[in-house]
């Protein structure tokens, strides 16, 4: 179906890792011509994505709060969870529906990528049929925590392993021992498992802990120091092996 060129454009943006400055230049452009912009938050806080893009929006902007149902208080495993956050996405994007058929535009902001573990582009797979859409690419995290860290990748011909490690620990393990480096994603609660795929995969010495990279109180330390705890804005870094060259 051709999206109806009399509605509204939805413009999916990427906010960036952490610090306003690390917005491209039609990031911010854009977001300084919003007049309507969607980011999701919790219930009592303002989101990330929002804190991040706060230096660019007009005072007379119009905000639509998306508010996740829950976050932690349902396991990702329980059945639950899926039920509940697919009718979270659906009821987000009839919202946006609601104000695109009206012609008038949405600006979606997302934390670093919006099509690498982005929540916004759940919206975007439910819109993209029916409206216009622009997807304005962010700097990942991982970008951003590698960065600060100083800390080199990829070498040469090395493969590069983005794991979630809401994975079970044997294939945590298993893909560790495979890649050349490997960034693991949503540690959060999964610290123990994540130290003891390091260790069974013998990647332990050179993985690398990053926690709110970018941000102003942002910091790195060898995952060996780390306790058994990290809040949502953290990642590992296993860099590659370093190949002659």
């Amino acid at each position: 179906m051709e999206p109806n060129t009399a509605h509204g454009t939805l413009h999916v943006v990427g906010v960036g890792p952490g610090d306003p400055e690390l917005l491209t230049v039609k990031a911010a452009k854009t977001l300084k011509a919003a007049k309507v912009i969607a980011h999701f938050c919790k219930h009592d806080k303002k989101g990330h994505a929002r804190t991040i893009a706060e230096p660019y929006l007009a005072p007379t902007v119009r905000e639509l709060r998306l508010a996740y149902p829950f976050t932690i208080e349902v396991a990702v495993q329980d059945p639950e969870y899926q039920r509940g956050i697919q009718r979270f996405y659906d009821a987000c994007a009839e919202q946006l529906a609601g104000v695109l058929a009206q012609g008038q535009d949405v600006v979606l902001l997302c934390e670093g990528e919006p099509f690498l573990y982005g929540s916004a582009m759940y919206l975007f797979d439910r819109l993209k049929e029916r409206f216009q859409t622009v997807v304005v690419p962010g700097i990942a995290a991982m970008n951003g925590c590698w960065s600060q860290a100083q800390l080199p990748m990829t070498h040469g011909d090395d493969v590069l392993c983005v794991l979630p490690a809401t994975l079970p620990e044997a294939d945590l393990t298993e893909w560790l021992k495979q890649a050349d480096a490997a960034v693991l994603m949503k540690i959060g609660r999964n610290m123990p498992k994540v130290r003891r795929a390091l260790a069974q995969s013998g990647r332990m010495p050179e993985a690398r802990y990053v926690e709110r990279g970018t941000q102003a109180n942002g910091f790195s330390q060898p995952f060996s120091d780390c306790g058994d705890t990290a809040p949502y804005f953290s990642l590992v870094l296993v860099p590659g092996r370093k190949g002659a060259r």
